[in-house]
């Protein structure tokens, strides 16, 4: 176990290695095999102080204690700070069963955490309507009934409390119903069910039919409640299982106890890599902190892959078929059902850091060397070839940036030739950017379309010389798949994820922005074709025409003497005449 301290004596890296002596040398022998924040890390130390354990889980766990203590800077950190809800049992003789976020020790057992409050919550609920227990926070003893010092409750004159206060139930009585409670919190659920059928049994032999009745409705509550719990397929697996996800610098896991095929225990944590650190490292850290909430862990512990430290009496199995792999996957949706809500927060809270992460998202997922502060994303239209245009949207640092939209009417082709179009544009928009602003070349274009356009596109930057400067990918509608150049399999992003959002969002944006300037042209050209193709009628009588009457239907319709007030007797009629004609142009 190693700690690096800076010049003021603070600890800022908390490490663990068998063979000390190659573990730090490989910071300093080799600096430029480093990423920035690991050569920022060395450029600060100034002392090395180390410790000697026993065992590598032993290191593991010192190390776990250590960052707790000291927060290192550039260590893997919790991000998660949040409070879980646990379950206490009371250690008193009448034990209460209620639900707390401070942990006390004095004795009293508690369950947990639980990561959603509901659940706890629930689960009490489920306690008290079937277990007789006690909702009063007096201090019960033999002096305080030998006293009499309490009255009974509402509680106990509806039946919800045996009368602890009064002594009308023996300690020994109340402790078995506690220690059935227990046995459920631990996961025993089915040792329980299997103990009242047998009792149930037994009181049906004698003909004890009002025992039996009551121990059937308590075994229909059981399964009724667990039947949420209880993973079918797997009722004999008793495990721990872990997941991890990964995002730029952070992590999310999820980790759930498995008793009998019940999770009986499950929890959510982030952490965040201040320094380039290995996934194994990442996952014998979240061991670490379970070790610490939890105590030991199960003799058998699910992973997606192995730690790089191992814990001593348990072993690690990575499934590849079958109820633990099952187990495994509901992990890994929990881990990232809680990345998409850890960023959905995220995104309301701390939008400058939720935006760099989504840039990283991008970056890592098409391959490219630096963010993409800067994109663009092209889309063509026309209708059977006819007012073909193309949009240009910009987007920065992940957020529209309108006022860089760009509209082009297609000029060289002729009919409907997506392909083509898109090469006309994506020439024009980038010759002209190297001509005024070659430093403002965006980092990722983004070709509403499919292999055609893309490779059109792709065309058109090779013919300027930019291909290498920047990235360029094709979005398919269809599948919503990535499409790029030299790769004959599209890349499927993650549905949920963030930089899923951006790039759908940038592509439906192009779309919007192509599809109005479309409309608005054949409106025009509708205009056009109405009334200035008429013989006399120049822009001022097309405009002061429209002004008084609101549409070229309306013009249509007027009374000739009405029009001619406004253009005169013989272009009024030429103008009557004409638009009856052609009815279709009025509308």
């Amino acid at each position: 176990m190693y700690r690096y301290y800076d010049a003021s004596g603070n600890v800022i890296y908390v490490g663990k290695a068998k063979d000390l002596n190659k573990r730090v040398a490989q910071y300093f022998t080799d600096p430029s095999r480093l990423n920035v924040k690991t050569r920022l890390l060395v450029s600060k130390i100034a002392d090395v102080q180390y410790s000697v354990v026993d065992s590598e889980s032993d290191a593991l766990l010192l190390e776990n204690n250590l960052i707790k203590q000291y927060k290192p800077r550039y260590n893997i950190l919790l991000k998660d700070s949040k409070t879980y809800p646990w379950i206490c049992v009371t250690a008193e003789p009448y034990p209460r069963v209620f639900l707390t976020r401070r942990v006390v020790r004095d004795g009293s057992r508690y369950f947990g955490p639980y990561s959603s409050a509901t659940h706890a919550r629930v689960l009490l609920d489920f306690f008290r309507a079937n277990w007789p227990l006690r909702s009063c926070k007096y201090k019960i003893d033999s002096e305080a009934l030998l006293r009499r010092k309490f009255r009974p409750c509402l509680d106990m004159q509806i039946g919800r409390c045996r009368g602890c206060c009064t002594g009308a139930i023996s300690v020994e009585e109340y402790g078995a119903m506690i220690d059935e409670i227990v046995h459920l919190l631990e996961g025993g659920v089915n040792d329980v069910v299997k103990r009242y059928r047998q009792i149930m049994q037994e009181a049906a032999d004698r003909l004890d039919f009002e025992t039996a009745q009551a121990c059937k409705l308590r075994i229909e509550a059981l399964g009724s409640h667990y039947s949420k719990s209880v993973i079918s397929a797997a009722r004999d697996v008793s495990a721990d299982v872990f997941s991890l996800v990964f995002d730029g610098a952070e992590a999310f896991g999820n980790f759930l106890r498995v008793r009998g095929g019940a999770v009986v225990q499950s929890l959510n944590l982030g952490f965040k890599m201040n320094i380039e650190e290995e996934q194994p490292a990442v996952m014998s850290e979240f061991l670490a902190e379970i070790h610490s909430k939890f105590g030991e862990l199960s003799r058998e512990v699910i992973v997606p892959f192995l730690p790089d430290t191992m814990f001593d009496g348990s072993e690690f199995k990575i499934p590849v078929r079958g109820d633990k792999l099952a187990l495994l996957s509901l992990s890994m949706k929990n881990a990232r059902e809680f990345r998409f809500n850890s960023m959905k927060i995220k995104e309301h809270t701390n939008p400058e850091e939720y935006r760099e992460s989504v840039l990283e998202d991008i970056r890592k997922a098409l391959g490219m060397t630096e963010l993409p502060r800067h994109m663009e994303c092209f889309d063509n239209s026309n209708i059977m070839g006819t007012n073909p245009v193309a949009a240009c949207v910009v987007f920065r640092n992940a957020e529209p940036a309108k006022s860089d939209y760009r509209r082009f009417k297609i000029k060289t082709v002729v009919g409907a030739n997506d392909y083509a179009s898109m090469k006309e544009i994506v020439n024009r928009r980038y010759s002209r950017m190297l001509a005024e602003n070659p430093d403002d070349l965006p980092q990722l274009i983004i070709i509403d379309g499919g292999k055609g356009q893309l490779n059109f596109a792709w065309q058109a930057l090779c013919e300027l010389g930019i291909q290498d400067k920047l990235t360029v990918v094709g979005l398919a509608e269809r599948m919503e798949e990535v499409i790029r150049i030299g790769d004959p399999y599209p890349l499927f992003l993650d549905r949920n994820s963030g930089a899923f959002k951006v790039i759908t969002y940038i592509r439906d944006e192009a779309h919007r922005f192509g599809i109005t300037f479309h409309r608005n042209l054949r409106s025009k050209t509708a205009l056009q074709s109405a009334l200035t193709e008429i013989k006399g009628v120049g822009p001022r009588t097309e405009e002061r025409l429209l002004m008084h009457f609101g549409s070229v239907a309306r013009i249509a319709a007027a009374p000739l003497d009405e029009i001619a007030a406004l253009t005169g007797p013989a272009l009024a009629t030429r103008i009557r005449d004409a638009l009856n004609q052609n009815p279709d142009d009025n509308r």
